[in-house]
């Protein structure tokens, strides 16, 4: 890697948004140009798709990333996309064999809340904490979401919207909703930790 780009890393991970833009522009239209998606998703998934959602999530994690390893940036940054064009996959396979167009019908909201905390929490919780801390533990929890994650979060696990829709009403593709769900399910697992009252399952 160049020493320009050491430069801008280090700056980056100590919060420059600008040096991070610089990087992500030099090095993400190549990693982009390798992703490969099937021609059976292209209408509902795109590189694009792909790159936004991993620029969302380096913005969220470059501050650990450790400068001295600056010519794994391309690598760490690739990682990210792949994992994220597998997750796309992953939720428009399950969509089309019918498993996540819509999570509910019009159920009440706990319940909604119950259901997605049986999904994102891997964690039990304490004996002590009762069913409406624990959905408060969650409320606060989603208000500590980037924007994109708590929208996704709201429009399809706790309303129920489909896929589709909400894909509509976020201006994405229904890929990147499947993108956006599976790093907010997995930041909500971050946030749900024992400070909120959960602990790990014996």
């Amino acid at each position: 890697m160049a020493n320009v780009d050491r430069d801008l890393l280090q700056r980056a991970v100590h919060g420059d948004a600008e040096a991070l833009c610089d990087l992500l522009r030099v090095h993400g239209p190549g990693i982009s140009a390798t992703l490969r998606i099937d021609r059976s998703w292209r209408a509902q998934l795109d590189a694009a798709d792909v790159m936004q959602v991993t620029y969302l999530e380096a913005f969220r994690y470059i501050r650990d990333f450790a400068p001295e390893r600056a010519e794994c940036f391309p690598s760490w940054l690739r990682q990210m996309a792949e994992n994220n064009l597998r997750d796309a996959i992953r939720g428009l396979s399950r969509q089309k064999r019918g498993g996540t167009t819509s999570r509910r019908g019009s159920g009440a909201t706990g319940d909604a809340e119950f259901a997605l905390l049986a999904v994102v929490t891997t964690t039990t919780p304490s004996r002590t904490l009762r069913r409406d801390e624990r959905h408060a533990a969650l409320r606060r929890a989603i208000t500590r979401l980037a924007p994109d994650y708590a929208e996704v979060v709201r429009l399809f696990d706790l309303e129920g919207r489909p896929a589709a829709a909400v894909a509509t009403m976020m201006d994405r593709s229904t890929g990147a909703v499947h993108m956006l769900r599976a790093r907010a399910h997995e930041r909500l697992r971050e946030l749900l930790g024992p400070a909120s009252g959960f602990q790990t399952s014996s």
